[in-house]
């Protein structure tokens, strides 16, 4: 059972930028998918990108394309989200999952984490 950890959200204001971290409980992370996930109040749950397990395949949802970039380094059991020109439209709560191939994501999700909240405000 993987546990997943979120962390690095908070306050920015517009046209700024965040990082956030993803750490995985397991070595076997190293093997699974990590998708990223959004979702703002009152609204469905939105796909924000997937990489695969060695980070060398990335895919972006449209709305973050050329904003956002994802990495991850699984001798530490953790990815990244990086994000920046951010808008107030990118309020919300972010989520990272993990599935176990690239053509899965972001359709399915094995293991969810709990969530951090990103607010974009002046």
């Amino acid at each position: 059972q993987l546990q997943l950890v979120e962390s690095g959200g908070g306050l920015v204001q517009p046209g700024g930028s965040l990082r956030l971290s993803c750490v995985v409980s397991e070595a076997i992370s190293r093997y699974y998918v990590i998708g990223w996930f959004r979702q703002a109040p009152g609204k469905e749950r939105e796909w924000v990108g997937c990489i695969n397990s060695h980070g060398g395949s990335t895919k972006y949802g449209d709305s973050v394309k050329g904003r956002f970039t994802m990495s991850r380094i699984n001798v530490k059991n953790t990815a990244y989200l990086q994000m920046d020109s951010l808008k107030p439209e990118d309020t919300a709560i972010y989520y990272c999952s993990a599935v176990t191939t690239y053509e899965r994501c972001p359709q399915e999700v094995d293991y969810w984490g709990q969530g951090t909240q990103v607010t974009v405000s002046s």
